[in-house]
């Protein structure tokens, strides 16, 4: 007898005008990997800063973590509605982001600096989905990369001004 708490999650194929949505949603899965990387990141960073700038960096990464946090729910969900699953395991995260980690542990102007070059790398790979999303007629996934596009260059450019003047 098969009881409810052993229902699995499976693909679907929902008809919503949409073609390619195994191609979008293994885009999407690229960046809900670089969303969730860059927030651990920036939380990873919000917890070890340090210097004369340490509340407001703090303050910051805080503000910024919890942005993503809320975006890799988006980004999830948003490939579930493509009919299809999502990372379940953390190793999927790591394997599909194309951002990194430093060697050495760095100091407040290396994270802002990192963060930085992050977000770009992001609004970029947000580019390129918005860009693929167009092509296959998904208004929805191109409106959302759109928006998160616009978050990352901000934050890019916010992080740039502290490090640049």
């Amino acid at each position: 007898m098969t009881t409810v708490l052993e229902t699995k999650p499976r693909p679907a194929s929902p008809a919503t005008g949409v073609d390619g949505q195994k191609a979008l949603a293994k885009a999407l899965g690229g960046t809900l990997a670089d969303t969730y990387r860059l927030m651990f990141k920036t939380h990873a960073y919000h917890w070890n800063v340090a210097g004369p700038l340490f509340y407001s960096l703090h303050k910051l990464t805080e503000a910024q973590y919890e942005d993503l946090f809320a975006a890799a729910d988006v980004l999830a969900e948003r490939i579930r509605a493509l009919g299809q699953l999502t990372a379940m395991r953390f190793a999927d995260i790591a394997e599909g982001s194309v951002l990194g980690d430093l060697d050495q542990p760095p100091d407040a102007g290396d994270m802002v600096d990192d963060l930085r070059t992050d977000h770009e790398t992001v609004a970029t790979r947000m580019h390129e989905l918005a860009a693929l999303a167009e092509e296959h007629g998904d208004i929805v996934t191109a409106d959302i990369a759109t928006q998160r596009s616009t978050v990352h260059e901000k934050a890019a450019w916010m992080l740039r001004a502290i490090v640049t003047g």
